[in-house]
């Protein structure tokens, strides 16, 4: 069991998602930062989709009630356990009545919380993520409170790790060849051509080559670019069509969103692009205010990069592996 004894606004409960419910209108949420529940998942001996806390809004802070691994990725920030600064994108043990606070990180926007044996919430349309719109999922439908407590499973085995811990190289550094990083503040987002793009001519360049700033009115549904307007050289009326996170669709004013994890399931607004996978993780660790500019992407490209992510996947695997073999056989 955990107690969440600080929390803001918009953190909640994040799986990988419910996927299969967009013709029912049903969003497939899931976490901003799928890779970083994933690598903490793996740290601590879990299912790679297990649920996991997602914390936007800082600090945060909460207590251990029961002796359990724990891992905290994602954001650059260094966590502290009862007051002790800790490595991020690592594993610890923490002992019942110890704290873990999780502060404002210095650049990025979201931190995880993996526990050993995962979170004992029910599970809803085959997803544990919290659907803040749906009011289900999660906690209870909602973001976490102080007061809050959350059963942790019990029948997953208590992971060993090395005294000090277990932290591994995060993305952005171990895959800093296919993760290009920003120039001058402006972060490059991958991106191809989508269905609508040549309605917008000479626009659609300026989509390519201007800078965007991600406005204060974004969410976890989708991010609205400031910059430019950008309008199609003729009024068109379009059909609803269904849309996914990444999508970039481009709605009368000219500014546009990006669908993130809570995307909406249809919508009619002209799509210029859908920015690459692979990089959906890095857009979700971007911050408001956050400049970023979109490069034209391939497909080809595109699967470059996720096999460069498995591979990284793979090797966090086979490290905490080898690791975890070592301690049993010193035991």
């Amino acid at each position: 069991m955990i107690e969440i004894i600080e929390s803001g606004p918009f953190n909640t409960v994040q799986d990988l998602g419910r996927p299969g419910y967009r013709d029912i209108g049903v969003s497939a949420s899931g976490a901003m930062d799928p890779l970083a529940v994933r690598i903490g998942n793996i740290l601590v001996g879990n299912d790679e989709n297990a649920a996991a806390i997602e914390v936007q809004t800082f600090p945060f802070s909460l207590r251990f009630e029961q002796r359990m691994v724990f891992a905290v990725t994602g954001a650059d920030g260094n966590p502290h356990l009862n007051g002790s600064e800790l490595l991020s994108w690592g594993a610890y043990l923490a002992e019942p009545g110890q704290v873990l606070e999780l502060k404002q990180p210095p650049r990025l926007a979201r931190s995880y919380i993996a526990l050993g044996g995962g979170l004992d919430i029910p599970v809803v349309m085959g997803s544990q993520s919290t659907s803040l719109r749906g009011g289900f999922g999660g906690n209870a439908g909602r973001p976490l409170a102080k007061g809050d407590r959350i059963a942790v499973g019990e029948d997953a085995e208590m992971v060993m790790l090395p005294a000090p811990g277990l932290a591994v190289v995060e993305p952005s550094v171990a895959l800093r060849d296919v993760f290009p990083a920003a120039v001058d503040g402006t972060l490059p987002i991958r991106a191809l051509p989508a269905g609508e793009h040549d309605l917008f001519a000479g626009d659609g360049e300026a989509f390519w080559s201007q800078t965007w700033r991600i406005s204060s009115r974004s969410d976890r549904t989708g991010y609205r670019l400031s910059g430019e307007p950008i309008t199609p050289t003729a009024s068109i009326e379009m059909r609803s069509h269904g849309v996914v996170p990444g999508v970039i669709q481009v709605p009368p004013g000219g500014e546009p969103i990006v669908q993130m994890s809570d995307a909406n399931t249809a919508g009619g607004y002209p799509k210029i692009a859908g920015v690459i996978e692979c990089d959906l993780w890095r857009l979700g660790q971007a911050r408001i205010g956050a400049r970023l500019k979109f490069v034209r992407s391939t497909h080809a490209e595109a699967r470059t990069v996720e096999q460069a992510v498995a591979g990284y996947v793979e090797d966090v695997k086979q490290t905490s592996r080898m690791v975890k073999r070592a301690l049993k056989a010193m035991a």
